[in-house]
């Protein structure tokens, strides 16, 4: 069996799920390090393999992104995102470009350094690198080491070929379309992006690496060999080039834990009050657009009157206290693939971890996409009949409250053919079929 490094950046939303990965590679028999920033050394040990220390990017978020400590520029960024989501989609993915422009490789000197002293005390046959850290990959191109690329959120992260603009939603949910002159100036500052990323990673592979070859596209840069997908294979996904071994996993959760006597408290206390139950949780970041957060929580509670909800609200818990009473908990996080198992829908941002473990339980949603990929998951919500999407800047308390009855009333019965599709692969199959094709390409040890 392999020895195998899985490198993620500090992010918990990348970490968890290529924590589990390394940890079902290992009940395999692979001989597995995860390497990550010091605030992740848990992950590693919940996986059962070493943790290697290694920075790969200057911000991180360790649960909540407001609670993480940042230095100033990087708070700064944080904050004109944030500013940006309240203007719409396309200034959210237009601050999202100048930022990436503005930042193009955290140091890559340095991350090139950390991964060349790493291979040489460990010596691993393999590595697992997530698709968006590109410090990471264009060092292990440099080094010419062989790896495979782990594809966190929308599988369109990885370019399907020379029309497709990262930081473009390769589809738009119904909800949120917006206007030829602003899909133009969006793709404007994306094809800017690429041509200068992609001259970033050749003068750097010139400088550093001048024996190997160029390394072509940067935002299409990935394994020669094996891309991991945490993602359903729906059918109109567009499809890449011939290529590398695309392995679709369906998820990549762990199993769900149970839940804690205080959280079986605080269900059975809502249970007694209301007929169902809504999870409302918009990840690690857009927990702080705490005026959508109450919008939902207050559709529910005054147009579902046999609903409760539970809220995960990060730094906003305080801001929203007055909402919290019999029917309604705000917490600053939820163990949300646990509670998924006992809830009746979902609000989320339409993260592809959201979608996935949705998908998992058997859960429809109510997404309200922000930025990044979450347009693109949205869009498969909706056309895979797993939930329904909304604008969250346009979003009423009755559009809520009309979206969940929606959700319930008209049932989609491909979301249990969906879920079982799902469930049938994950973490384990996903380990399995990796080692496979690592196997088959002899590029390792």
């Amino acid at each position: 069996m392999p020895r195998v490094v899985v490198v993620s950046p500090p992010f918990l939303s990348h970490a968890q799920p290529l924590a589990v990965l390394a940890g079902a590679l290992r009940e395999r028999g692979a001989e597995v390090h995860f390497a990550c920033g010091p605030a992740f050394e848990h992950l590693a040990r919940r996986a059962g393999t070493p943790f290697v220390p290694l920075l790969v990017s200057r911000n991180a978020n360790t649960g909540v992104a407001e609670a993480t400590r940042q230095d100033a520029r990087e708070a700064e960024r944080l904050r004109e995102f944030l500013d940006a989501t309240r203007e719409g989609a396309v200034p959210a993915l237009l601050a999202q470009a100048r930022h990436r422009r503005a930042d193009m490789l955290a140091d890559p000197e340095g991350v090139l350094e950390a991964l060349r002293t790493t291979d040489r005390r460990l010596r691993p046959d393999w590595y697992v690198v997530d698709q968006l850290s590109y410090p990471v990959t264009l060092a292990l191109h440099c080094l010419g080491l062989p790896y495979a690329t782990f594809c966190p959120g929308h599988p369109s992260y990885v370019l399907s070929g020379p029309d497709a603009l990262f930081g473009v939603p390769y589809a738009w949910p119904d909800a949120l379309r917006p206007d030829p002159e602003a899909l133009e100036e969006l793709a404007g500052a994306a094809r800017a992006n690429d041509e200068a990323f992609t001259a970033v990673f050749a003068a750097f592979a010139r400088e550093h690496a001048p024996t190997r070859p160029a390394p072509g596209r940067a935002f299409a840069l990935s394994s020669a060999h094996a891309v991991v997908h945490a993602y359903p294979e729906l059918p109109w996904l567009p499809v890449p080039p011939r290529g590398p071994a695309r392995l679709f996993t369906g998820h990549m959760a762990a199993p769900a834990e149970v839940l804690d006597a205080q959280w079986e408290a605080r269900l059975k206390g809502l249970r007694g009050t209301a007929a169902r139950v809504v999870l409302v949780a918009l990840g690690t970041f857009l927990s702080a657009r705490d005026d959508v957060l109450r919008t939902v929580v207050t559709g529910v509670l005054e147009g579902l009157p046999d609903t409760a909800v539970v809220v995960a609200a990060g730094e906003r818990t305080g801001a929203l206290a007055d909402l919290a009473g019999d029917r309604a908990v705000v917490v600053p996080s939820v163990p949300q693939q646990a509670l998924l198992e006992h809830v009746d829908a979902m609000v989320h941002h339409g993260g592809g971890n959201s979608f996935t473990e949705c998908l998992r339980a058997g859960v429809p949603a109510l997404v309200l996409p922000f930025s990044s990929d979450q347009f693109s998951v949205a869009a498969d919500a909706q056309r895979s009949g797993a939930g329904v999407v909304r604008d969250p800047n346009t979003l009423t308390s009755d559009d809520v409250s009309t979206a969940l009855r929606t959700l319930w009333a008209d049932a989609d019965s491909r979301l249990p053919r969906l879920s079982a599709a799902v469930r049938e692969r994950g973490p384990g199959w996903a380990a399995a079929e990796l080692l496979a094709a690592m196997d088959r390409s002899g590029a390792g040890g």
